[in-house]
């Protein structure tokens, strides 16, 4: 042990370490930003897709007289026969399912059809997984039957996988969008008032947040789409709300539509909705505040106490048993 620690403590050894540290970390600094792939780039390229698919849709819908077919098709493959065979879309293509799926930022066929895919294949997958683990890998000293009823319970649990996953995928792009939201809509506030339309309020607002919020920009960017190609504002402004789930942003729309219909000023009701996500925002954070302190407790009792009660009797130990 004292030959590992004389060597450890060598000068050749320590420069060589430090070394081979100080390149490992600069390698890694000039080459993760070339790894790091430009997501705001990428999720406005899909936006400019769902742009062209509304235009599409918007343009089929014109000519529909003549007798021309759908836009999008169902995608094909593997997955989509297997939804089409067993015939899934009767127990699990519902509005809910399609709400949550936009509420995830999954959008178009292809994810309804994964969705429902795995909502069928995750729990024999997870069933089969769970025999081989109790089986072969863990070699757990149970019976039989009780490992084949636990790899059951587990299978059961693959089944809701899936809403598990959306679930996430919610919370995490709510959280976002709440962050971000007040901000962009002052910014709304003022191109509003400066004379531009809600439209190019909308789409410069979109640009200007994808730096704090993609999640936010997307949904800007496609309410902006909308805007420019449904017959109706008012269902743009809904589906804002309902693609979000965030009461504070389901508002701003509620006042939007409002200010559509009465002819009231926009500026004003933007206002007013301004300051009020704000003060949800601050909310929010004092909450947290406040229940920060109980969750402190646990962790300074087993870490920190511990500690302060060596540093503080440490020393005395030290001189009595010294003085036995």
């Amino acid at each position: 042990m004292m030959d590992i620690i004389q060597y450890i403590v060598r000068p050749e050894f320590l420069v060589t370490f430090f070394a081979s540290v100080s390149a490992f970390a600069t390698v890694l600094t000039i080459t993760l930003p070339l790894l790091n792939r430009d997501r705001m780039s990428q999720r406005m390229k899909v936006m400019a897709v769902e742009r062209d698919k509304m235009r599409a849709a918007r343009l089929s819908e014109m000519s529909i007289k003549d007798g021309k077919g759908k836009l999008r098709q169902a995608p094909k493959g593997f997955m989509q026969k297997v939804v089409d065979a067993l015939d899934l879309r009767a127990r699990f293509d519902n509005e809910e399912a399609r709400n949550k799926l936009k509420m995830a930022g999954l959008r178009g066929q292809a994810h309804l059809v994964a969705y429902m895919f795995f909502r069928v294949a995750l729990p024999p997958i997870v069933f089969l997984t769970a025999l081989f683990y109790l089986f072969v890998v863990a070699k757990l000293t149970y019976p039989p039957a009780v490992k084949a009823l636990i790899a059951v319970g587990i299978g059961i649990f693959g089944y809701y996988l899936p809403n598990v996953f959306l679930e996430n995928r919610i919370q995490k792009r709510q959280l976002s969008i709440r962050q971000a939201f007040p901000d962009s809509l002052d910014m709304l506030l003022i191109c509003v008032q400066s004379g531009m339309s809600v439209e190019a309020a909308f789409a410069k607002v979109a640009k200007e947040a994808a730096g704090t919020s993609i999640e936010l920009a997307e949904e800007l960017s496609l309410t902006t789409a909308e805007l420019s190609y449904l017959q109706d504002r008012r269902i743009a402004f809904e589906n804002l709300g309902k693609r979000t789930g965030i009461p504070g942003v389901k508002a701003v729309a509620t006042a939007l539509i409002q200010a559509e219909r009465y002819g009231t000023p926009v500026g004003t009701a933007l206002r007013v909705m301004a300051k009020e996500n704000r003060d949800m925002r601050m909310s929010e954070a004092e909450k947290k505040a406040a229940a920060l302190p109980p969750k402190l407790t646990v962790p300074m009792i087993i870490f920190f106490l511990p500690v302060l009660f060596i540093v503080i009797m440490g020393p005395a130990v030290i001189q009595t048993v010294g003085l036995d």
